[in-house]
């Protein structure tokens, strides 16, 4: 009986690697593998654009670092956003934004919501057994993260939810270089198909959040879903409870008849986060020059990003030829930055690399006042004009 004892053996220790790899080491190369950067840093820029980038007041709708649970205080050799990379960038304004379930084999033409990528994930980074079944808690969980980063940072990192921590914050960042975070999530998964959750995600600190992410929703249809149908009837109370308590409304990832939806019925400005435009990329994922308009029309954001599927290429200047596009169809006063960092997309530099679109934009021969407004100005008057008091 010797072998047995001896299978058993080995056995147990297959059993122990495994879980010493899946818990000890697989968040992090799931990470590495999935958020890619092309350049690594530094990013050099000519003296004029240093000058230049440095006056202004970056912002960026979008970034996924929250999902990974790695310090945001640390400098890291892996993932795309960290606050000494921020403050290398000159990134004032940073949207932390939560993902609470994708599917697997995600894709940008046709998914269903019953696998879960992230429960294995949550699994493996040793989350609280209650994210394991609850969206709203994974969401509650990923926010908790950001005010404990914020409260070790001493003071380099600011939570925004109001405008009052607006012009508190940029106040203080006349004389020290900060950086304000705020909270957004990526599609209404998140409700756990309670509309009421809406005020326990606001409590929790969320100020924006789209109807779907890369599935259909209980809330409305993605551009990405198996129907891609529009705002349900609990869609529509979840805009306007999120009206009542002014989140922003988000239309990152929305199919089209969403869209529609949710612009004939929103009584306030919405964005889309994060997005690439038809007329320089053209697929499932990015906005026709129909939206745009629309969006603009409602005195919206449109935050293009920095990967491949959004602008169709692989460099700043890919992201200026959608940029430049976005304002030909809306004005310059309607475009922002929405990088989509740390969100499983390879991108052509990290957070410290902001200043090489302010070159890219410089040569394709934006003004400077049109430079502040796209960067960051849009965003902030934004944010400014629509968080809470």
């Amino acid at each position: 009986m010797k072998w047995i004892a001896r299978i058993s053996i080995v056995g147990a220790l297959l059993i122990a690697a495994f879980l010493v790899f899946f818990f000890g080491f697989a968040p992090k190369l799931i990470a590495n593998r999935l958020n890619v950067v092309i350049n690594l840093p530094p990013y050099a820029v000519s003296d004029q654009v240093k000058r230049l980038h440095e006056t202004l007041t970056v912002a960026d709708l979008h970034a996924d670092s929250l999902l990974w649970n790695y310090d945001l205080n640390e400098r890291q050799s892996t993932n795309q956003v960290d606050v000494p990379r921020l403050l290398d960038g000159n990134v004032a304004l940073q949207a932390f934004t939560v993902v609470t379930k994708t599917p697997r084999g995600m894709n940008i033409e046709s998914n269903s919501g019953r696998t879960d990528n992230i429960f294995w994930l949550a699994l493996a980074q040793r989350q609280p057994l209650e994210n394991l079944t609850s969206l709203t808690k994974r969401a509650v969980w990923q926010a908790s993260r950001l005010h404990k980063y914020a409260a070790e940072s001493r003071g380099k990192l600011v939570v925004i939810k109001s405008k009052a921590d607006l012009a508190a914050f940029f106040e203080r960042r006349r004389n020290a270089k900060i950086v304000g975070g705020w909270l957004g999530i990526e599609g209404a998964q998140a409700l756990n198909g309670k509309v009421e959750n809406v005020d326990v995600l606001f409590d929790a600190g969320f100020r924006m959040m789209s109807p779907s992410h890369f599935f259909d929703t209980e809330m409305g249809g993605s551009a990405h879903g198996a129907e891609k149908y529009g705002l349900t009837e609990a869609g529509r109370e979840m805009i306007r409870r999120m009206e009542e308590r002014r989140m922003i409304v988000d239309l990152a990832h929305a199919s089209s008849k969403t869209i529609d939806d949710v612009l004939a019925i929103a009584t306030r400005p919405i964005v889309v986060s994060h997005t690439g435009v038809r007329g320089t990329c053209d697929n499932q994922r990015n906005l026709t020059d129909d939206q745009i308009r629309a969006i603009a029309g409602k005195g919206g954001l449109i935050g293009i990003g920095f990967w491949d599927t959004a602008v169709c290429g692989t460099d700043a200047d890919a992201i200026v030829r959608a940029i430049k596009h976005a304002a030909a169809v809306a004005g310059v006063d309607h475009v922002a930055l929405g990088s989509d960092f740390d969100g499983s997309v390879t991108t052509p530099f990290d957070a410290s690399g902001m200043a090489l679109i302010t070159d890219a934009l410089l040569r394709a021969g934006f003004a400077d006042a049109d430079i502040r407004a796209i960067m960051g100005g849009n965003t902030a008057m934004f944010l400014a004009e629509n968080l809470p008091d």
